[in-house]
């Protein structure tokens, strides 16, 4: 049952592996029955989080067929992280048929629903037995499939948030632009902060001028009427603190099509956000991501006092068109070249 899944609970019948030595290089990968690891403990990505992973799904369509979403673009940020981390490149087209070989292989795990997915993660980790701070001379990639359902356990609900500079996600110089492990396990804590104040979820601040960046493991959007007057919908530029994510890129390509409103990456702070609201500039504030797609916002707690974010039902007007519009072309209802099919 599609609805009774646990987000990243419950995983297929197989697994990718593929090892990598600085004396060999890349060896012949691996479909084989999902299992456990053996990893020396003095390895790199134990201690010193020498670690990434990628986030994308595999949809079913009522046509059957098996599709994977803008694929290439999560390649192409894996290996923008493994330059950063110090792990070794890779082939791009190569891994991604090696995960299309795996998806074919647990394809019968692919949800026959509208509604859920096929999550697929791919994991890449520094496997050398030293307890150097240095670049691994040894590294495995691997990919494991999960099927699942709504990633937040009250649907598509909209969602409330703790805005604070108590914490920071992401600096300059940093790797909040990448995927790694770190990132995440670092935002836990502030994360039940959250919760203990009654919120969902976390809105990331930056600097002394409060910058909005990011909200829990999604990219931000604002859509409202500008100081200038204009309609727009905006979100943070990839300034380096950003995860340049797939949605949000799709929904900035999407809204630029639609040539409606003004569509902008650009700087946003709490202060911009609070004179909107007491203005009624505000229209809708929306989360994006792979896990799920589109997620409204209606109340935000900042020093004290809840900013409540305009919200029409459980999904406004355009997050519930992008969200329409991006799920149709996932399981494969309108035709794009955003999809293929495995």
């Amino acid at each position: 049952d599609p609805n009774g899944l646990v987000f990243g609970t419950v995983f297929t019948d197989h697994m990718l592996t593929i090892e990598w030595s600085l004396e060999e290089g890349w060896q012949k990968p691996h479909i084989q029955p999902f299992g456990n690891l053996s990893i020396h403990p003095g390895c790199s990505a134990l201690h010193y989080a020498v670690q990434l992973f990628e986030g994308m799904k595999a949809y079913r369509g009522p046509d059957n067929k098996v599709r994977l979403f803008r694929s290439m673009i999560n390649m192409k940020r894996m290996l923008k992280s493994a330059h950063r981390a110090c792990l070794p490149s890779f082939d791009c087209a190569e891994l991604l048929e090696c995960i299309r070989k795996l998806v074919e292989v647990d394809q019968d795990w692919v949800p026959h629903s509208d509604s859920a997915s096929l999550y697929i993660r791919p994991t890449f980790l520094g496997t050398e037995p030293t307890l150097g701070v240095k670049k691994p001379n040894k590294a495995l990639l691997f990919v494991i499939l999960s099927p699942v359902g709504s990633y937040f356990s009250m649907g598509a609900k909209p969602v409330s948030l703790w805005a604070d500079s108590k914490y920071i996600r992401a600096w300059r110089g940093g790797t909040g632009d990448c995927k790694m492990g770190g990132n995440y396990g670092a935002s836990i804590y502030a994360q039940y902060e959250a919760v203990d104040y009654g919120c969902q979820q976390v809105l990331w601040l930056y600097g002394d001028d409060h910058q909005i960046t990011e909200v829990g493991t999604m990219n931000l959007f604002l859509y409202w009427i500008n100081e200038k007057g204009e309609e727009e919908l905006a979100t943070p530029p990839l300034d380096g603190i950003i995860l340049p994510g797939v949605t949000r890129q799709s929904i900035l390509e999407l809204a630029r099509k639609w040539g409606e409103f003004k569509v902008s990456e650009r700087y946003l702070t709490m202060a911009d956000l609070r004179q909107a609201l007491e203005e009624n500039r505000v229209r809708e504030m929306f989360g994006s991501g792979t896990a799920c797609v589109v997620s409204p916002v209606d109340r935000i707690l900042y020093q004290g006092e809840n900013l409540h974010i305009p919200c029409e039902g459980s999904l406004p007007p355009l997050a519930s068109r992008l969200l329409k519009e991006l799920t149709d072309i996932q399981y494969g209802q309108t035709p794009s070249d955003w999809s293929c099919i495995v």
